[in-house]
């Protein structure tokens, strides 16, 4: 249960136009007083059984110009293919991100801003809901445009103690275009150094769809798997509001 409540927390790590349903985030924060409220769930399978999220819900408020306030709270479970089922509170994640470079239209400088996150142990660890210890995880993203195509990636470090964990390194990139108002597509390749023992690093991906039912309500979805295999899947309703221009 221990590898799945890591692979979760990896699986875990983010709007329109990016971050959810993607796990590689991006540097654009939410604008000024704007709010993004996400009711999702999450899902990872490996030959250990299911682990994952249901439902989970992430808040994120934009606090002022170029500074986004980040909340996620999910009731989490474990499902493995031997042993007792769980299911309740998992970690809570608190953040803030800051974009300190903002995109040139003109020239190939991209925005480029920061997402520090903490994992809180709210999840029992011993039912497999959670780490069990603090974690904190310190990147740095950057996102261009060219016409209807969006890139976004980066990377950091990821804090992990307790007997047996390993400081790790995340990195990921995506790519998506805009086929219409309403629809874009994208795909992602990420990669976690091993952040415990008996653990393997891992490359995965994703392919996933962005969908704008009207301006205040979205549908967010993505599907993938590891070059050795498994699951992940990630599915959202997303409400967006503010202050009107």
């Amino acid at each position: 249960m221990k590898r799945g409540v890591i692979l979760i927390a990896m699986l875990g790590a983010r709007v329109a136009s990016a971050g959810p349903p993607f796990v590689t985030d991006d540097p654009e924060p939410v604008e000024h007083e704007h709010w993004e409220i996400y009711l999702a769930t999450q899902d990872q399978h490996d030959s250990g059984g299911w682990t994952g999220a249901a439902p989970q819900l992430e808040v994120n408020y934009g606090a002022i110009e170029n500074l986004q306030l980040h909340l996620i709270a999910p009731l989490a479970y474990t499902r493995p293919t031997s042993g007792a089922h769980a299911y309740g509170v998992g970690d809570v994640e608190l953040g803030a991100k800051y974009r300190f470079v903002d995109e040139d239209e003109a020239s190939w400088r991209p925005q480029i801003g920061v997402f520090p996150l903490v994992e809180l142990p709210t999840g029992s660890s011993d039912r497999g809901l959670g780490d069990g210890h603090l974690q904190v995880f310190v990147p740095v993203w950057l996102q261009k445009s060219f016409g209807p195509w969006t890139t976004y990636g980066g990377g950091g470090f990821w804090v992990h103690p307790g007997a047996g964990h390993r400081n790790w390194v995340f990195v990921g990139l995506e790519v998506q275009r805009k086929l219409s108002s309403k629809l874009a597509l994208g795909v992602e390749v990420f990669h976690g150094t091993s952040p415990a023992e008996g653990v393997d690093a891992e490359t995965r991906f994703n392919i996933g769809a962005m969908l704008d039912v009207t301006d205040h309500h979205h549908i967010l979805a993505s599907a993938g798997s590891g070059l050795g295999g498994g699951f992940q899947g990630y599915l959202a309703y997303q409400l967006t509001f503010g202050p009107e221009p």
